[in-house]
């Protein structure tokens, strides 16, 4: 069978726009492909050019063997229906590595058409040390890589206002493109480079912070080659995600014109593209909705007997537990548009629904304590405050928490756990796991009290919230006495 290559592909050759660091699933199933469909549409007219920003593994050559093109296929669910696509993207030129071919890679920020440097380096990339060395050339940060790609740019262009670069970092932490420039401009002081280097940097160039959002399930290793049948070509990049797209794009200049993504996925149903001065209300709409949702019923699905989040979708009392949460409990606490958040939340179901992504409950179960109190207990507090009693969800969400850690076998740093005749490993920090062990066995009444007191876990004590112990035990006796299934059924059936 033939190996995917450009006279499959037939590209059209295109300017040099994007230095991406990074040659992941997820960029190639994210950036790189609303790339595509923007030059399709003539919206945009401009290549990448893939940097490798680690050393380790040689696969540049599996990108080369096939002219860097690839195959994206998305699969899930749409309003409810099934959803697949299948893509060849033809966005991507070129991949270089600095440790590799140092010049090479340099000569990336010398292309006079560049505008824009993405990047996903890791939630630990976005890093400063101040051990790294200027005449380092591998061996540092990307922060100071960027530093040096950014110098190169400058004086390349003697400082040229015109060719600075736009920043579009999608690692996952808060803030991702002030500290990448925070990052940057210490690496200038740091190495004392020329004044008018950080003038150019803090004016030419603009450091936007992003949230993105899909699930990239990568290379389909159990059935590739059912799919390079269905394609009659072999692609061993082959990425597969599901048709869900979100990225925000925080930025104090507008870039929507020259990158115009959002345009780019105008009739993209599940995908969207925003721009705005302030991205923290679609954070706060992601974790309530999306990732509260999974804590708030992951932990009483799995007592119940379900093992993975398609399944319990497919449990009738499960996903009517999971619609009222966030219908009735979590969307009357944000402050975005009820239109806007009513859609994300369909959005949430039909990803959920999805058939071809196993999702693990006891996955989604880790750590989660602090997970509770970030993504349920602002929804929870701000229901009190605004209707004056408990969510009844919410509230049954403690007792599911604190049934599922109930355990005094601390082996090896983890709890172990009982459901029936399995056992199942609870993982969390030691100071978490040691409470558990040490008062899961009291009383009802006595362990509540102990857990909702614990200003460690919460941040406060939610005792001196009205009615909250007494419901919490009630709700927990049930559980203990009568079962998870039993528990669910006499409350929300």
């Amino acid at each position: 069978m033939e190996l995917l290559n450009k006279n499959i592909t037939n590209p059209v050759d295109r300017p040099v726009k994007v230095a991406q660091f990074g040659e992941g699933n997820f960029l190639r199933a994210f950036v790189d492909y609303m790339i595509d469909i923007a030059n399709e549409k003539g919206l945009f007219d401009g290549s990448i050019v893939l940097i490798r920003p680690i050393g380790f593994g040689d696969i540049d050559h599996m990108f080369l063997d096939q002219d860097c093109q690839y195959t994206l296929q998305l699969r899930g669910r749409v309003e409810g229906e099934p959803y697949v696509e299948t893509r060849q993207i033809t966005s991507v030129k070129n991949i270089v590595s600095p440790f590799r071919d140092y010049e090479e890679y340099i000569s990336t920020a010398k292309i006079d058409t560049l505008r824009f440097v993405v990047s996903n380096t890791t939630e630990a990339g976005i890093v400063y040390n101040p051990e790294d060395r200027f005449e380092e050339k591998l061996n540092i940060t990307f922060p100071a890589k960027l530093t040096q790609f950014l110098l190169t740019r400058y004086e390349t262009f003697n400082g040229d206002p015109e060719k600075g670069l736009v920043m579009l970092p999608v690692e996952l932490i808060d803030d991702n493109g002030i500290e990448l420039k925070k990052c940057v401009m210490k690496y200038i002081d740091l190495w004392n480079l020329d004044e008018g280097f950080r003038n150019w940097v803090d004016q030419a160039c603009i450091f936007t912070s992003t949230l993105v959002d899909r699930i990239v399930t990568g290379y389909p290793r159990a059935d590739a080659e059912k799919i390079w049948n269905e394609l009659g070509y072999q692609d061993n990049i082959l990425d597969t995600a599901e048709p869900f797209a979100l990225w925000v794009i925080e930025s104090e200049k507008d870039i929507s014109k020259e990158w115009p993504m959002d345009q780019a996925l105008q009739d993209k149903t599940g995908m969207d593209v925003i721009f705005t001065d302030n991205q923290k209300p679609y954070k706060q709409r992601k974790v309530r909705i999306l990732n509260g949702a999974h804590t708030s019923f992951v932990l009483a699905s799995y007592l119940k007997g379900n093992d993975f989040v398609n399944q319990s979708m497919q449990d009738p009392i499960m996903k009517d537990f999971m619609l009222k949460t966030i219908h009735e409990e979590v969307i009357p606490t944000l402050t975005l548009p009820k239109e806007d958040l009513e859609q994300f939340a369909d959005a949430v179901v039909d990803r959920f629904n999805n058939p071809f992504i196993q999702h693990s409950l006891l996955a989604i179960a880790l750590n989660s304590v602090s997970k509770w109190k970030a993504r349920c207990l602002p929804s929870f507090l701000g229901y009190v405050e605004r209707f004056g009693k408990l969510p009844e969800r919410l509230t049954f969400s403690i007792a599911s928490l604190m049934a599922f850690y109930s355990s005094t076998n601390l082996t090896d740093g983890v709890l172990k756990g009982t459901r029936g005749e399995d056992t199942y490993d609870i993982k969390d920090d030691p100071a978490v796991l040691e409470f558990f062990r040490d008062n899961s066995a009291k009383d009802t009444r006595e362990f509540v009290h102990a857990y909702l007191s614990n200003t460690a876990f919460h941040g406060q004590d939610l005792t001196v919230i009205a009615g909250l112990e007494d419901k919490v035990t009630e709700y927990l006796d049930v559980i203990r006495s009568e079962g998870m299934e039993k528990a669910l059924e006499k409350y929300f059936g």
